[in-house]
């Protein structure tokens, strides 16, 4: 699929490596513009349109969210370019937003474009709820969040952490198990969610499972024993995890 870019970027040099990478992996892509802050960026948007825009987090003064927040709906695909912190880190993840950690790994670069084009192609509309979520986790760090951005085949669900009772790993995906006997499968592993959920009361009691604490109704001794859940969910616990996992469970009032 042939597709139109702009690079938003304040340094000449980050903006010339981008291309540089671009013309390997991804030929097809026609730049069609580059642009240091955000008001050049809003121009050549409405005059480009842009399929994707490569996005840099600071920009002299401004940042690459004053730009999106322009827009009521956002009509293009956009990759964060960034070397923000690791908590920045944490919650561009934690809402399933696509980012590019400087310096740019050619084939992280690759696997961002594939997932845009993705979209494109299905004409997936960007979530509003998914960027207010965002603002949010960075405003509020370090406190607890309470959505997160879940992306499935079809584009992303946003869930209530409440509502999770626990995830499984099925293999390179991760099967959701929620409230009201639903369940959706996410893209992404459970090793992701695990670091993503450890501070908002979940707890990985095996390798195959991360529990949600506020539906864990007891503990069921065994070799390694069994969480019970909400909803006659029953959870096996390893070996390995036990000791830390019955520490948890003492502790809660």
């Amino acid at each position: 699929m042939n597709c139109k870019a702009l690079i938003v970027d304040d340094e000449d040099q980050s903006r010339n490596v981008l291309i540089k990478l671009l013309a390997i992996v991804a030929p097809e892509i026609n730049i069609v513009g580059q642009a240091a802050g955000c008001k050049e960026a809003y121009d050549k948007i409405m005059t480009e349109h842009p399929d994707i825009v490569f996005l840099d987090i600071m920009l002299r003064g401004e940042t690459g969210f004053e730009l999106l927040q322009r827009f009521d709906k956002i009509p293009f695909e956009f990759i964060f370019t960034t070397a923000y912190d690791h908590y920045a880190i944490k919650a561009f993840r934690f809402n399933a937003l696509d980012y590019l950690l400087k310096p740019i790994d050619k084939e992280e670069l690759e696997i961002a474009i594939n997932k845009a084009i993705s979209r494109i192609q299905k004409l997936y509309p960007k979530l509003p709820e998914q960027m207010s979520n965002f603002y949010q986790a960075i405003e509020q760090q370090p406190k607890l969040m309470n959505k997160i951005a879940v992306p499935t085949n079809e584009g992303f669900v946003i869930l209530e952490l409440q509502d999770i009772i626990f995830c499984q790993s099925t293999g390179s995906y991760t099967t959701f198990y929620l409230t009201g006997k639903r369940k959706i499968t996410s893209s992404y592993t459970l090793k992701l969610y695990d670091e993503l959920l450890v501070d908002n009361h979940f707890f990985r009691v095996h390798k195959s499972f991360l529990i949600n604490l506020i539906h864990l109704k007891m503990y069921r001794k065994g070799e390694g024993g069994t969480a019970v859940l909400t909803e006659d969910h029953e959870v096996e616990v390893s070996r390995r995890n036990k000791e830390d996992f019955i520490k948890i469970f003492k502790n809660r009032k």
